[in-house]
């Protein structure tokens, strides 16, 4: 339940989202009744709003139920002036005879009573058979005001507001021309003194702005288990000015740098966010507590002002994708290779989920975020839109993040867990499993353009083999073994999140410690929600993060 501003009293109830049920008041109160229901100075007539005419005018042509102003706002330095708009049959929702300021008088007594306090906004007068003997209400504040239907209300009632009124035609030229200087001079003086403010206030949050920067830099020196913080000018020294270019992305582009001592690193300049350094210094903390052998390392970062970088670990042989989908035999996994690395994300994601003293929900799980090192290991990066919940938490309310095509069905209820990761790497396993993206274009039949939904097809026609990577003869030759981890992307892919396995159990599975049952029903998501939402964007790369949200600032490539 809640008292709007306009004084409508409404009921709520929880629909997948807040709506309306009940309007408490709505059986004793008309629609003009309300205090604010054409806002301040606003007229109501049958639910429709106005303005005094002359010295008013709309706060918005397009919503007239937010109000009107004065063109020429009340002055008490300048009372002389003040004079009233008359409005006939004109009635307000607070007035009656038991709230007057004066009673058994006449509208020009009201009028005069209204004028001699610079406070009253307005003389309210009613009176019925005699117009001597009336009600005056003065109110320091009008909110809405009604017309007047005597043949329901059986009495009279005029509102006089009070204004600042213009010079008057008639005045002599001398006295146009003074009033004409002074109004000049004073335009100028305000002019002069308001850009002396303005210039105040800038300075002042410029200021505070550079005392901000430098009290969460100075913070980062203080905070304990950081990375290494490297000054601009090293970084510039290490990646030759930025000179060799490994990637770009929507949040800064990638470089390849070396150290002193030879070592190559992957060097991530965040470019073109706004101010960000309190995302910043939270995500460095967060990231660079972090040490497992399947999780991209955060070597260093910088935090120098405007200029914010990241230092990571170098891995030769880049991202997943680009060894799942170029098509070509130098790109080419074979089966061991494609075990492996589905066993190194499984244990990069049981670290997050179980290992830490707060627990990490990935969120954007996908083949772009999943690097190679020299030897083929996989290690999971990109913990940029990562978010940390309490171990004895079982939920978290968030927004939608991550990329489509990989989001779990329980976003849309954007009350989630650990199990939407889980989620995600049942896709990712797919695609590793049938050498193909989630949503291919490319692919003949348009049925056949989302992979999930011909999974589920070839699930229920028990011809799962048919799925399996065809641009790989060792993949061909493995085929029993590689259906049967389709099966366990499918456990994954249980539209219930309650029915998937943690990724410990996932990771137990993969090493042949524990068994899991083989007959599933394949209750997978929803089919035509998720392949809308992968369906977002229609180029070739499925890298495109979902934009509802702010995205962390650590996201991107890497």
């Amino acid at each position: 339940m809640r008292l709007w501003p306009d004084g409508h009293l409404r009921v709520y109830e929880w629909q997948r989202m807040w709506i309306v049920v009940a309007d408490l008041l709505m059986s004793d109160l008309w629609d003009c009744d309300y205090p604010l229901v054409c806002g301040k100075y606003g007229i109501c007539s049958r639910g429709q709003c106005s303005c005094p005419a002359t010295y008013f005018k709309l706060l918005d042509d397009r919503q007239p139920a937010l109000g009107c102003s004065q063109i020429t706002s009340l002055s008490c330095e300048a009372s002389q002036d003040h004079r009233f708009v008359e409005l006939n049959d004109v009635a307000y929702f607070a007035f009656s005879s038991s709230s007057s300021d004066i009673t058994n008088t006449d509208s020009e007594t009201c009028k005069q009573a209204c004028l001699k306090n610079c406070s009253c906004k307005a003389a309210l007068f009613q009176y019925g058979l005699n117009s001597s003997a009336g009600d005056c209400y003065l109110p320091s504040e009008i909110f809405s005001m009604m017309n007047n239907e005597k043949e329901t209300t059986h009495y009279n009632s005029t509102a006089y507001i009070k204004v600042q009124n213009l010079p008057m035609p008639g005045a002599s030229p001398g006295g146009k021309e003074t009033s004409h200087r002074k109004r000049i001079m004073g335009f100028i003086l305000e002019s002069f003194f308001g850009l002396l403010v303005l210039i105040g206030i800038l300075i002042f949050f410029f200021r505070k702005k550079n005392g901000a920067d430098e009290i969460e830099e100075d913070y980062l020196d203080q905070v304990p288990g950081l990375p290494k913080r490297f000054s601009f000018e090293e970084l510039k020294v290490m990646t030759d000015n930025f000179r060799k270019m490994l990637g770009k992305g929507g949040f800064g582009s990638v470089f390849e740098g070396t150290q002193t001592d030879g070592t190559k690193v992957a060097v991530k300049r965040l470019e073109g966010i706004g101010e960000i350094n309190k995302s910043f210094l939270a995500e460095v903390k967060t990231i660079g507590s972090i040490h497992h052998q399947n999780l991209v390392r955060l070597i260093g970062f910088c935090a120098e002002k405007s200029h914010n970088l990241l230092v990571y670990e170098y891995m030769p042989n880049g991202s997943l994708d680009r060894w799942l989908f170029q098509r070509s035999d130098e790109f080419m996994l074979d089966w061991q290779q494609r075990k492996k690395i589905i066993l190194d994300i499984a244990k990069g994601l049981t670290y997050l989920h179980e290992d830490c003293r707060q627990k990490i929900l990935h969120l954007d799980i996908k083949p772009q975020n999943i690097l190679l090192d020299g030897n083929f290991n996989a290690k999971v990066a990109d913990f940029g839109l990562s978010k940390l919940i309490d171990q004895d938490q079982s939920q978290v309310v968030t927004t939608m993040r991550g990329t489509p095509g990989y989001l779990a069905p329980e976003w849309l209820s954007s009350i989630i867990t650990e199990k939407v990761d889980i989620y995600s790497f049942g896709v990712v396993m797919l695609e590793i499993l049938c050498g193909r993206k989630v949503f291919d274009r490319s692919q003949p039949e348009e049925e056949d353009m989302y992979l999930l939904s011909i999974f589920k097809k070839k699930a229920e026609e028990d011809k799962l083999s048919d799925l399996v990577d065809k641009h790989s003869n060792d993949m061909q030759s493995n085929g029993e073994e590689v259906v049967n981890m389709m099966k366990v992307a499918a456990w994954c892919l249980e539209s219930d999140f309650a029915k998937r396995p943690s990724m410990s159990m996932v990771v137990r599975v993969l090493e042949g410690v524990t068994e899991f049952e083989h007959n599933l029903h394949y209750n997978l998501v929803h089919l035509p929600i998720t392949a809308a939402l992968a369906n977002v964007d229609h180029r070739e790369e499925n890298d495109k993060p979902t934009t509802q949200l702010l995205p962390s600032v650590l996201s991107g490539p890497r």
